[in-house]
């Protein structure tokens, strides 16, 4: 397998479409497009894992996700800005997203990719103790989330619900939860 050209075909800040030709293991030409970031460092994106200490519950999202037109379950994340660490972009997304705080870091895992075929997109899940009342009066315009805190049963239940939709990271983590009882 070898990369011979890609080029952009969008030109936006976020994501762009990539197009690549290569050559694939017979030496047979093949094109390939995806999504990029375009970000030369590594992560592009954090998924802070949050449990409420006090609550004893794992905290998840409800959000409305264009791409698939409604809403999905999952886990606070976002952009981990130019000159930001992980932890930072964890602590500023958990916040801005539920309005809970961080309390302790318990785990960051290394730069993972959840739909190569589709997208070079890199995330870290950020394990972390938070605190304080769930709110969303810091969401952006283009957010529409609800703070949902769970139980080890009420996440079984939740997973139970065949039309509802989850993010991929956030039903392996909601399920393991559900079973132990641990997010670790």
């Amino acid at each position: 397998m070898k990369i011979c050209s890609s080029r952009n075909i969008t030109d936006h800040s976020h994501l762009n479409l990539v197009s690549v030709d290569y050559l694939d293991r017979n030496g047979t030409g093949k094109k390939w497009i995806y999504a990029s970031r375009g970000k030369e460092s590594r992560p592009d994106a954090v998924v802070v894992v949050p449990f409420h200490k006090a609550e004893d519950k794992l905290v998840l999202i409800r959000e409305f996700r264009v791409p698939l037109g409604g809403y999905q379950y999952g886990f606070p994340a976002g952009l981990v800005d130019a000159g930001e660490g992980v932890d930072t972009a964890g602590r500023r997304e958990l916040y801005e997203e539920t309005g809970l705080k961080v309390t302790k870091v318990l785990r960051q895992s290394p730069p993972i990719f959840s739909s190569s075929g589709m997208t070079d997109e890199s995330i870290c899940l950020l394990y972390v103790e938070c605190d304080g009342r769930p709110d969303t009066h810091h969401n952006e315009a283009s957010e529409e989330i609800d703070v949902v805190m769970l139980s080890p049963q009420e996440a079984k239940a939740l997973l139970q619900q065949q039309d509802y939709l989850f993010d991929v990271k956030s039903w392996i983590v909601l399920d393991r939860f559900a079973a132990t009882g641990c997010v670790l």
